[in-house]
């Protein structure tokens, strides 16, 4: 079995790599298999003799589909292998530009006539502390929940799903608990040995009565055991 990943040098595609080691990384430059998701450039040889490839690359815009249009092109001609595309839970009910157009690579992938599996996420650990991190005296939250998930533990789904036969869309995957954002921002505060203000952000519009409404939770797919407070700690079940 030979399996490509692309977005390897990523968040979480560096987690991914980690968990297939034997695997084909796709890059634009530097060390891996040459290759360009945008223009299509080098991406049959990359792909060559592949059984599976990881689609973990992502421009956090419209771009991803493109991208993932002009994988499943090179894809098709280069023996149809099985297609594992990470995606959001979410997509399909947060209007979040970002978010149409990974619903939309989602469609590509559904529509391409290659056998895939997808799997929709919650958000990683690594985005929570990115939120908080650039604050100081006041830090600011957004007055809803996150079920944050260590990207080791996407990484070993998706490397489960490559390894094995084409299951369509699965089963969403969230981390082991839903928090407050408060909570969360109480627990950054405790890790770094802050001291700030938790204000909470209420904005008025759709997208954020969507995450209100808890459409980016999976409470019923909680998995994992490493929560935000072990990432920030250094967990070494965190890669």
């Amino acid at each position: 079995m030979s399996i490509l990943v692309t977005g390897g040098t990523g968040v979480l595609g560096r987690q991914v790599v980690r968990a297939l080691p034997d695997a084909r990384v796709l890059t634009r430059s530097g060390d891996g298999y040459r290759g360009d998701l945008l223009t299509g450039a080098g991406l049959e040889d990359a792909l060559a003799g592949v059984t599976a490839v990881v689609h973990c690359a992502t421009t956090l815009g419209r771009k991803d589909v493109d991208a993932t249009a002009a994988l499943i092109a090179a894809a098709k001609r280069s023996g149809n292998p099985h297609l594992v595309y990470i995606s959001i839970v979410g997509v399909d009910r947060i209007p979040l530009p970002y978010y149409r157009a990974k619903l939309a690579a989602e469609r590509l992938v559904e529509d391409s006539g290659l056998p895939y599996s997808i799997l929709r996420a919650t958000q990683f650990h690594d985005l929570i502390a990115k939120i908080f991190a650039p604050q100081r005296l006041i830090l600011f939250h957004p007055a809803f929940a996150f079920q944050p998930v260590d990207t080791g533990t996407v990484a070993t789904r998706l490397a489960d799903l490559a390894t094995g036969s084409a299951q369509g869309r699965v089963s969403d995957l969230g981390g082991p608990t839903v928090w407050t954002s408060r909570a969360l921002a109480g627990q950054y505060l405790a890790a770094t040995g802050r001291k700030a203000v938790r204000v909470p952000v209420w904005l008025p519009g759709r997208i954020f009565a969507s995450y209100r409404a808890g459409y980016h939770l999976a409470p019923a797919h909680a998995e994992g055991t490493v929560e935000f407070a072990d990432f920030l700690a250094g967990d070494p079940r965190h890669p």
